[in-house]
């Protein structure tokens, strides 16, 4: 087990893919409230539990016996999702795959996950965000590389005006972009196969991207 490697299970919406079981194996679990339905399709044992349980069931709950349980009231200043991030965090993790973090019945909840991971990655920590389907991965000043089947659709949206672009091993690539803030111009782009490589001189973006999606294809 790779002791700073942390799994967090979240409340969105999961499809189990064989890509997203190989991003968890081997990773130390914390689950969030009613994330927690998503261990066992993920053949995962959480090694704490936490939330104000509102969105667990008493199913939920009295299938997993053995697990901490971290209670929270439910008048409280962050969400579940972020309490379990820092509980990983107190714990020594320097990587995290947030499970469950995009779509959902709350896109409140889906925004502010892309939001945290950017303030993460500001913070020197690898983060993920997955639905199984659909990935997440922070770009900062700096580079990124991200491993994507031929033909898969990504996207990069740019969450400020972005300097300095750089995508390659892609069917559009582009070299030293300078994106606007609110430009659909890096929306929907296809993926060579391989090792995508991003750069940027300045900004914050979010790369999106569809490992199983080849409508691009």
């Amino acid at each position: 087990m790779d002791r700073e490697r942390f799994t967090i299970l979240l409340g969105g919406d999961v499809t189990v893919t064989d890509r997203l079981k190989l991003a968890v194996a081997n990773s130390r679990v914390i689950a969030a409230d009613g994330g927690m339905r998503h261990a066992a399709p993920l053949d995962l044992t959480p090694e704490l539990w936490v939330g104000d349980f509102d969105s667990a069931s008493a199913e939920l709950i009295s299938s997993w016996p053995d697990v901490e349980r971290q209670p929270y009231p439910a008048a409280k200043a962050v969400t579940d999702g972020e309490i379990a991030v820092s509980e990983a965090l107190a714990r020594g993790a320097g990587s995290l795959v947030l499970v469950g973090a995009l779509g959902g019945a709350r896109s409140d909840h889906a925004l502010q996950h892309l939001l945290y991971a950017v303030a993460l990655a500001e913070r020197g920590l690898d983060v993920t965000l997955t639905s199984g389907e659909e990935e997440a991965r922070p770009l900062l000043a700096g580079s990124l590389d991200i491993d994507l089947p031929p033909a898969s659709l990504f996207s990069v949206a740019g969450l400020t005006a972005l300097t300095g672009l750089d995508i390659g091993n892609v069917r559009y690539p582009l070299k030293d972009f300078s994106l606007a803030f609110g430009s659909s111009r890096t929306i929907s782009n296809v993926a060579n196969g391989g090792l995508v490589h991003f750069s940027l001189k300045s900004g914050k973006a979010i790369v999106l991207a569809r490992p199983y999606d080849l409508t691009g294809a």
